[in-house]
């Protein structure tokens, strides 16, 4: 009589049936007698089929799989040009453990952790350049320096999404030491307080800051992250947009993309996702500057450096120039200064020559416009239209208060009088 299989798992389990302990299964053998005799024979438990945990759900790895296989192969518009093989970027779970990140194999997964469905996901991440439907509002505002900032706003659904995917994403990646903006317990404070005191203070401004950091910037940043293409490329398009202007055909209204699309202001998620497209330029800068024995450090699109050999600056601009146009960033040069000691040495809006303060022209402006109100009333000093003066007021105190608190605490006290009267 034939012998019968035994009904395990897989070959490697077959071949492990002398070693291993588990239940008791029976294997028919051939004997003599016309009824076959059972003999038991020890083999190892089934192994389960590996899972693995995303968002805290355990998934069989089969599954998960299968999830991906519906990912899109194409996100709309701004694939055009795309280099070849890019699409076969796979997950990096080691990585994205390392980095503290949550494990995201796919399209799925990401709407699983924004708690939307894949379908309303999708609809927030396909690229149109011309498309009927907005879901930024856009408004302009004058620089200081001249010139206009676009701001654009997200709507109400789309910025809780990416307050979403700052908070349990790219929040969590770490950035460059040498970043001190949008960065948690850091500040213009912070960043002031490394050049104090310093012979020399050589500050330059990056031109375009957010428009420069492209869609394929903070998609490649997300691969680098360890996301999948599919994974990276749907984060990449809920943080980015393009400006665009309104165009009306036939009765439609068609909103159409005016250049690239990139991180905008106004998105919560644009500064940290600067911060990490920028760390490579942050890594680079550290180094140039030690090599001269400088301290470097940028907040936002200001960077700062500081040292005691006021002859090496023009080297160190030079060299620094060189290494932003390498990491695709351009020089505002119309904003690049150097200040000796001699000179106030401003470092974002604090002085630091000899400690961090705030500048004395500033406290002035606001005590006169303290002094004024209280013949005139506060309204009479709202110059500038604010929504809400006195709150505005309360937080360039406030300002005032982290380098300087003896004297915002006079203006503390003036403010709170003039409010009391109101």
């Amino acid at each position: 009589m034939p012998t019968a299989a035994l009904p395990l798992q897989t070959p490697i389990q077959v071949e492990q049936v002398a070693q291993a302990a588990g239940a008791v299964a029976y294997v028919i053998l051939p004997s003599a007698s016309a009824e076959p005799t059972p003999t038991p024979v020890a083999v190892p438990d089934a192994t389960p089929l590996p899972t693995v945990t995303v968002n805290g759900v355990a998934y069989a790895q089969d599954d998960l799989d299968e999830r991906a296989l519906r990912d899109r192969a194409t996100f709309g518009d701004e694939l055009w040009g795309i280099a070849n093989g890019k699409e076969a970027n796979t997950t990096d779970a080691e990585k994205l453990a390392r980095l503290g990140l949550p494990l995201l194999l796919s399209e799925q997964d990401v709407a699983d952790l924004l708690g939307i469905p894949l379908n309303r996901l999708r609809w927030f991440t396909f690229d149109r350049a011309a498309d009927t439907t907005w879901h930024y509002v856009r408004r302009v505002v004058p620089k200081r320096s001249g010139g206009e900032r676009v701001i654009l706003a997200p709507k109400q659904e789309l910025k809780a999404l990416q307050r979403k995917v700052l908070s349990d994403i790219v929040g969590r990646a770490p950035v460059a030491l040498a970043a001190h903006g949008f960065v948690p317990g850091k500040s213009t404070i912070t960043n002031a307080r490394q050049h104090v005191g310093k012979a020399v203070v050589l500050k330059l401004d990056l031109q375009d800051f957010f428009p420069s950091i492209t869609f394929a910037r903070v998609r490649g940043l997300l691969i680098a992250l360890g996301y999948a293409y599919a994974v990276a490329s749907t984060l990449a398009l809920l943080c980015t947009e393009y400006d665009r202007e309104e165009y009306t055909r036939d009765g439609t209204r068609y909103f159409i993309s005016v250049g690239p699309r990139h991180l905008v202001q106004g998105a919560p998620t644009s500064p940290t996702l600067a911060n990490l497209v920028s760390w490579q330029l942050d890594r680079r800068l550290t180094g140039l500057a030690g090599a001269f024995d400088f301290t470097y450090t940028r907040y936002a699109d200001d960077l700062v450096f500081s040292g005691d050999n006021p002859d090496v600056v023009q080297k160190l601009r030079f060299l620094t120039e060189r290494i932003i146009r390498d990491e695709h960033f351009t020089v505002n040069r119309k904003k690049t200064r150097v200040a000796r000691q001699s000179a106030r040495q401003i470092v974002t809006g604090l002085v630091v020559n000899e400690a961090v303060a705030t500048p004395r022209d500033l406290r002035r402006t606001l005590r006169a416009i303290l002094h004024h109100a209280e013949k005139e009333g506060l309204a009479q000093q709202n110059r500038e239209g604010r929504k809400d003066y006195p709150a505005y007021l309360q937080g360039m105190i406030a300002y005032v208060n982290a380098a300087s608190p003896r004297h915002a605490a006079v203006l503390r006290t003036q403010l709170g009088k003039l409010r009391g009267q109101a």
